[in-house]
């Protein structure tokens, strides 16, 4: 594989590619957008480190997954879709200004991409480097999982390049979280009338509402939020329909587990109603033991350096429940995920590009020890 020419990282290099990342608008479940999103990743993946970027075909999009050869030793972890309709461009165009980057996706995630490629591009050896560019991780994985979990396995340790937590911190720790839908069917009849004659939906679902708020266990880190309702027709029929939308984070598996039976214990309140729960925690906990090496040995390159455990969810979630060290937020400095004061501090880009460069060579040399050794 020809590798090309090494050195320090260049901000307005890793400007550059930013802005080419941000200009190609990503958002999830836009097939089209993606399949051009995924191209132009691959290009700015091989521009700076050579090699081939191989798009990886899915249901939700293009993957890109690009090797540099050797016995696999550490997995680069992002994704390239946002939550950002087409045409936010248009109204927030890619901007720098004021020592901070702007524009949809800066934080989450396109700016860590882009730091991990320019980090790994001053290394000399880049074997037993992957890196894997997913296209669903904002809508659950599901068409990633696997090729994410498979390469996990056999890569050893995950490096997350998420963006950074409060102050740059690393996320040494997620809760798991998952999304639950509740539907309740009564009997529609006129309100005025014959409301007697009905089964009041919203009425049920409202009783429903209570119960799962109080499944929440806020001294064992869970919350249980319901986000979303809907329900009924006209002012004057008593609805038949209703749903329910819950949020569920969990600090532990066994929380997992009790949240997720209460949800399928569920039920209904008034005579005839009828429930229906579909959904579960999807991504399990990420506990600080899975980041407890790999943060270390970041504490050692970049003394001074904090952690956090956040109440988000990322694709770490899923690699360090296999018990592959997994070390997250290593991305962009800066803030407003989702958000339209989303930013990147341009200051802190070389630095994290040599993190993460640190940690990679930390690896390798890691990995040959352990051969020499065997």
């Amino acid at each position: 594989m020809t590798m090309h020419k090494t050195g320090p990282v260049s901000v307005d290099a890793m400007i550059e590619d930013l802005r080419t990342l941000v200009e190609t608008e990503s958002p999830s479940r836009d097939l089209a957008a993606l399949t051009e999103s995924a191209k132009v990743v691959a290009e700015v993946i091989e521009s700076r480190l050579g090699g081939q970027a191989v798009l990886v075909e899915s249901e939700a999009g293009p993957h890109v997954h690009w090797s540099g050869g050797g016995d696999p030793a550490v997995l680069i972890l992002g994704h390239h879709d946002t939550v950002f309709p087409l045409g936010t461009l248009e109204r927030r165009p890619f901007m720098v200004q004021g020592g901070h980057a702007t524009g949809p996706g800066v934080f989450d995630m396109l700016g860590g991409l882009v730091q991990a490629v320019h980090g790994l591009a001053t290394l000399d050896d880049r074997s037993g480097v992957e890196i894997l560019v997913t296209a669903d991780e904002e809508v659950g994985s599901r068409s990633s999982r696997a090729l994410i979990e498979a390469r996990a396995l056999a890569c050893g340790a995950v490096l997350v390049v998420e963006g950074a937590g409060e102050g740059g911190a690393l996320k040494t720790g997620r809760k798991g979280c998952g999304t639950f839908q509740v539907s309740v069917t009564g009997r529609a009849s006129h309100a005025g009338l014959e409301p007697a004659a009905g089964v009041n939906a919203l009425t049920e679902a409202a009783h429903q509402v209570l119960d799962i708020a109080a499944l929440a266990r806020p001294d064992r880190g869970t919350t249980v939020t319901p986000t979303v309702a809907s329900a009924g027709t006209l002012d004057n029929v008593v609805p038949a329909e209703a749903t329910v939308v819950v949020d569920v984070r969990v600090e532990s598996a066994d929380e997992k587990e009790r949240v997720e039976s209460a949800f399928a214990a569920l039920a209904p309140h008034l005579d005839e109603a009828q429930i229906a729960v579909t959904g579960a925690v999807s991504r399990p906990p990420m506990p600080e033991s899975a980041s407890a090496e790999l943060f270390a040995l970041a504490k050692t390159l970049l003394p001074g350096i904090g952690g956090t455990a956040v109440g988000g969810g990322s694709d770490g979630n899923f690699t360090a429940a296999l018990g592959v060290p997994t070390l997250d937020g290593l991305g962009a400095v800066g803030g407003g995920a989702h958000a339209d004061h989303e930013y990147l501090v341009v200051d802190a880009m070389a630095e994290r590009a040599n993190l993460v460069a640190g940690l990679v060579r930390a690896r390798q040399g890691g990995r040959a020890e352990a051969d020499e050794t065997a």
